[in-house]
C-alpha cells in the first residue's frame, strides 16, 4: 500500500464554509485529500502515524485552495513600451510560445492554479494549449477561446477578429467554438480616458448575440462578454451570456439583473489603477482613470450587497497589469470595495472554479478533492499580503514552487 503525506497547518480557510479552522491536518494520497481534520478530531496525534511518507510542517501557515484568475491574456505582456505592445499584434507562434510559458509560471508562483484566457487575434494561446501544453512542466489549468469576436472596425484588434464577410457571429461560433474551451465576444469599446462615464454603442445587436450564445451552449461552451456601459451590458445579459467582463458604468438595473440571473461578473478593477499610475501624473487621462476606478469600486460594493456572483479576473496583459503579481492587487481592491476575507476567497476560488467548469480540479478543500492548495505564511489576517510570496503551492499533491 502506497504511503500517504500529512500536512500540518496553523489555519485553514476552505473557500466555501466561511469559517477558519485552527491547527489543521490534511492527509493526501495519489494527489487527493483523503482526510481533513483539526486538533483533537482523531483522538490521537495524527503526526505519529508511521504510515506517512512525509509530514509537511506548515504550522506557521494558512492553507487556502488554489486560486483562479478568470480573465487573462497570456500572449500579451503588461509592458508600457508602446513599440512592444504594437509588436504583440504580429508576433509568430514561435515568438509567443515562450511568452505564454513564462506568464503561466508567473501565475503558478502566486498560487494561481487555473486561468481563463480572453483571446488573442491569432489564436496562439489555444494552439499552445492543444499542441504543447501536455509537454510542458507548467501545471496551471488553462481555458482559452482562441480568438475573440468583434464587429468590423470596432475595438478588439489585439484580441480577435470580426466575422468574415458573408458569415454571421453565430456561424463563427458554431465553427470555431468546437475546438475552443469557451466563447469570447466583445460588445463595447474601452473606457474613455478623456470623458468620464462615456458609453460606446454595442458592437452587435440583440439577435446576433442571442444566437451566438445559443450556438455556444449547443456545443457545451459558455460565453464571456466584454461589455462596458449600461446598453452593452444589458444586451449581453438579455442574450443569456454566462459572464460579464469589466462591466464599468453598467448601473443599478444591470447589477440587479446580474443578481437575479446569477450571472458572474468579473470586474477587473486593477486595470484602471494601473492606467492611473502609469499615465502622466495630473493629466486628464490619469484623473479620469482614477475616477473610473472609484466608480467601479462603488459598483462592486453595491453588487456585494445585492448578492451578485463575483469572480476574480485581472485582465493581465493589458497596460501595466502583469501576470501573477496583479492578482494580489485585484484582491486588495476587492477588500477596498468592502468584501471581507471569506467573500474575497470565494470569488478567487469557488466562483472561479464554477465559472471555468473546473470544480473537479480546483475549488474548496474537502475530503475527496484534489490536494491543490496554497500555504501562506502567517495567520489569515495576513493572507492577502502573504500572497506576494507563497510558502507552498501544491497541485495534486506536488509542490510546484
Amino acid at each position: 500500500m502506497k504511503s500517504k503525506d500529512m500536512v500540518r497547518a496553523g489555519w485553514l480557510m476552505d473557500g466555501s464554509s466561511g469559517s477558519i479552522r485552527r491547527d489543521v491536518f490534511l492527509e493526501m494520497e495519489n494527489g487527493f485529500v483523503t482526510e481533513l481534520g483539526w486538533n483533537g478530531s482523531r483522538g490521537h496525534d495524527p503526526y505519529e502515524d508511521k504510515s506517512h511518507r512525509r509530514v509537511w510542517d506548515l504550522s506557521d501557515c494558512t492553507l487556502i485552495p488554489g486560486l483562479i484568475d478568470c480573465h487573462v491574456h497570456l500572449s500579451m505582456s503588461g509592458t508600457p513600451d508602446r513599440g512592444e505592445r504594437e509588436h504583440q499584434l504580429s508576433r509568430t507562434f514561435e515568438e509567443v510560445k515562450p511568452v505564454i510559458e513564462e506568464h503561466l509560471r508567473h501565475h503558478a508562483s502566486r498560487g494561481i492554479v487555473a486561468v481563463r484566457d480572453g483571446g488573442d487575434a491569432h489564436g496562439h494561446t489555444l494552439w499552445y494549449k492543444k499542441r504543447w501544453m501536455k509537454e510542458d512542466c507548467v501545471p496551471v489549468r488553462l481555458k482559452s477561446p482562441g480568438k475573440a469576436w468583434r464587429s468590423p472596425g470596432r475595438y478588439g484588434r489585439l484580441i480577435g477578429d470580426p466575422p468574415p464577410e458573408g458569415s454571421s457571429l453565430a456561424d463563427c461560433v458554431a465553427r470555431y467554438a468546437r475546438s475552443a474551451d469557451h466563447v469570447k465576444i466583445v460588445n463595447s469599446g474601452l473606457n474613455s480616458l478623456r470623458e468620464f462615464g462615456k458609453e460606446t454603442l454595442p458592437q452587435f445587436n440583440l439577435d446576433e448575440l442571442r444566437m451566438a450564445v445559443r450556438r455556444g451552449e449547443e456545443l457545451g461552451r459558455k460565453t464571456m462578454v466584454h461589455a462596458n456601459g449600461k446598453g452593452p451590458v444589458s444586451m449581453a445579459l438579455k442574450a443569456g451570456c454566462h459572464s460579464i467582463e469589466h462591466g464599468f458604468f453598467m448601473q443599478k438595473d444591470n447589477l440587479e439583473r446580474l443578481a437575479e440571473q446569477q450571472v458572474y461578473w468579473v470586474p477587473t478593477l486593477f486595470t484602471m489603477k494601473a492606467y492611473a499610475s502609469l499615465l502622466e501624473p495630473g493629466s486628464l487621462e490619469s484623473r479620469v482613470a482614477a475616477l473610473n476606478l472609484e466608480s467601479q469600486l462603488e459598483q462592486v460594493s453595491r453588487a456585494r450587497a445585492m448578492g451578485v456572483l463575483l469572480a476574480v479576473g485581472t485582465d493581465s496583459g493589458s497596460l501595466g497589469v502583469h501576470h501573477g503579481t496583479s492578482f494580489v492587487e485585484e484582491l486588495k481592491l476587492l477588500q477596498e470595495a468592502g468584501l471581507d476575507l471569506h467573500e474575497i476567497l470565494r470569488a478567487a476560488t469557488l466562483h472561479g472554479a464554477a465559472l471555468l467548469g473546473v470544480e473537479d480540479e480546483c475549488g474548496p478543500l474537502r475530503v475527496g478533492s484534489p490536494a491543490t492548495f496554497v500555504a501562506l505564511l502567517g495567520p489569515p489576517s495576513r493572507l492577502i499580503e502573504s500572497l506576494s510570496r507563497p510558502t507552498v503551492v501544491c497541485i495534486r499533491g506536488v509542490d510546484v514552487l
